[in-house]
């Protein structure tokens, strides 16, 4: 390794067995990115950091050069690099950030397939660059060594990258720390029946799969995984196979009873098939020494560590934890164009699986990237889920339905007073909501609430809420007018009464002087008797009315 010395390097959320600190640089002219490092070795489970600088000519063939894109890559020699944020194995796990010709990959949850050579590109609009040779990593998974040499049993902590001398090792029997030194060998008791797993300091949450020492007793329980994960709403099943002396202190030793746990209540671990949270949903099958625990209909807080435990007339025995994650898938949106860009996304999808990919309910597309793209329709919902487990799909993403408009107060609007308008719309991804007023070309109010204080007759009109998300829009209106204010009628109380009050002895004089003129100039004349003649009709003929003497019709019919 080109005779560098070799150092621990520890990133904040990960491990880093060896860095080879070489900075090379590979380009012509001014083209080049350099490597911080270009061999690290990480362990499984952690996380890792691999960085680099980039140069470029700012002109090239006369014309301003400028960078359009960068990213991260795993060599491949017979295709186009692909940046490996589009990649189905390195979904949710991959980070690459860019500052100031700087950048930097960042890898989660590392696995031995992540072992690869990784080079960094960029793209300017007058060229491409690659930068060579890259970064070899190495991800190793620390296993435990054991050998036997009376009286004791000797342990070795191992791993696929050569640690360098000054690396602290962490040890562990029944997954509680016994041990830290700066040796990776530790020496125990033959006679022990005990699991023992390592770590290197620093990184006490990557630790070695356990292994078992069985000595005279032979106590011993074997998980088929000590990591799973699962969908949310799905099925799963844990594994393990446990081992117990058939004779013990000269007699039989037989199991009295099994069962698996997560949790201790009053100093005892507790029967997961009594717990309410698991009600319905809890299976524990056994035979032949080989037990399954079997939790349905899946939930996030399911995520958690799960022990099986046996107990015989002579003893008891806890195997190591097993970690289960559930996860629940969802569908990350993003628009180019025209073009509606969908990712599947959970916090532990498998490494390899294949995406089933719905529209409206139906399934359109099956495939082993989480990517998919679809051409835009608003009347569209999309889903995601993993192949196999198509019962249990993500969440549908769309665009916003039509929205839901409401005013307060909801009667007729007094002048001066406080209007508040809520827009409402069940969009996935959430919509965002603005405001527009008829005629008027900027908007009002952004978010779903939007408050006029002081209402005026100048804020009558018509008011538009549109919800929006990256999946498309849509718009409802509503109609506001203002009606006259208690002030208002007041003010028209106060400019009447006057008025009133000046017509008054007007309308009295007025009658007074009719009556005056009515007593000087008395009627003296006699009127004679008005007779009224009605219809010629026979029936009529005789009916006749005097007005002077004023008799009833009902009379005059008799």
């Amino acid at each position: 390794m080109r005779g560098a010395a070799m150092s621990l390097t520890a990133a904040a959320s990960g491990l880093v067995v060896f860095l080879l600190s070489v900075s090379v640089v590979q380009g012509q002219e001014d083209w080049g990115v350099t490597y911080t490092s270009t061999e690290i070795c990480a362990v499984k489970g952690s996380t890792v950091e691999i960085s680099c600088s980039y140069t470029y000519p700012f002109t090239w063939k006369d014309v301003v050069n400028t960078v359009g894109k960068t990213f991260w890559c795993a060599e491949n020699k017979d295709e186009e690099p692909v940046d490996l944020k589009t990649v189905s194995e390195y979904a949710g796990r991959v980070e690459d950030r860019c500052e100031n010709n700087t950048c930097t990959l960042r890898i989660k949850n590392l696995r031995e397939s992540d072992s690869a050579v990784y080079k960094f590109r960029f793209e300017t609009k007058q060229d491409k660059y690659l930068g060579e040779p890259g970064v070899t990593l190495f991800v190793t998974d620390l296993q435990v060594h054991v050998s036997r040499s009376r009286p004791n049993t000797r342990l070795q902590c191992l791993s696929s990258c050569r640690p360098p001398g000054h690396t602290s090792y962490i040890w562990f029997k029944n997954g509680q720390k016994i041990k830290e030194d700066t040796s990776p060998y530790a020496e125990i008791a033959y006679d022990s029946a005990d699991g023992y797993s390592c770590a290197v300091k620093g990184y006490e949450d990557f630790p070695s799969p356990s292994v078992l020492v069985h000595g005279q007793g032979s106590w011993g329980v074997t998980y088929t995984s000590t990591k799973i994960c699962a969908v949310k709403a799905s099925t799963v099943e844990i594994n393990c196979s446990y081992t117990y002396p058939s004779i013990l202190k000269g007699g039989f030793n037989r199991v009295q009873n099994k069962f698996w746990f997560t949790k201790w209540r009053g100093g005892e671990r507790v029967d997961l098939t009594t717990e309410s949270e698991y009600a319905g949903r809890v299976e524990d099958l056994c035979e032949n020494n080989i037990c399954t625990l079997r939790i349905k209909n899946l939930r996030e807080s399911d995520s958690a560590e799960y022990m099986f435990r046996f107990t015989t007339n002579n003893g008891k025995y806890a195997g190591l934890p097993v970690t289960l994650s559930v996860t629940d898938l969802q569908v990350q949106v993003s628009r180019s164009g025209s073009d509606v860009n969908l990712q599947c996304l959970s916090s532990c999808p498998p490494g390899h699986t294949s995406y089933i990919w719905f529209k409206n309910g139906q399934e359109v597309k099956e495939d082993t990237s989480l990517y998919a793209d679809f051409n835009y329709d608003s009347a569209e919902s999309y889903t995601c889920a993993l192949k196999g487990h198509e019962d249990f799909p993500s969440p549908s993403v769309y665009a916003p339905k039509l929205p839901s408009v409401s005013v307060s107060p909801s009667a007729e609007i007094e002048e001066g007073s406080s209007v508040t308008l809520t827009c409402s719309s069940d969009a996935n991804p959430a919509a965002n909501y603005t405001w527009y007023k008829e005629n008027e070309d900027s908007p009002k109010a952004s978010g779903q609430i939007f408050n006029i204080t002081d209402f005026r007759a100048e804020h009558s009109g018509s008011y538009s809420c549109g919800a929006q998300n990256k999946l498309g829009r849509s718009n409802s209106t509503l109609h506001l007018s203002v009606v006259a204010g208690s002030s208002t009628m007041i003010l028209n109380i106060i400019w009447t009464t006057p008025l009133v009050l000046i017509l008054i002895p007007v309308f009295l004089v007025g009658l007074w002087m009719r009556k005056k003129k009515t007593i000087s100039h008395p009627t003296t004349e006699a009127h004679e008797p008005e007779e009224i003649e009605l219809d010629s009709d026979p029936v009529y003929e005789n009916f006749r009315v005097t007005a002077a003497h004023g008799v009833k019709s009902s009379q005059m019919l008799t």
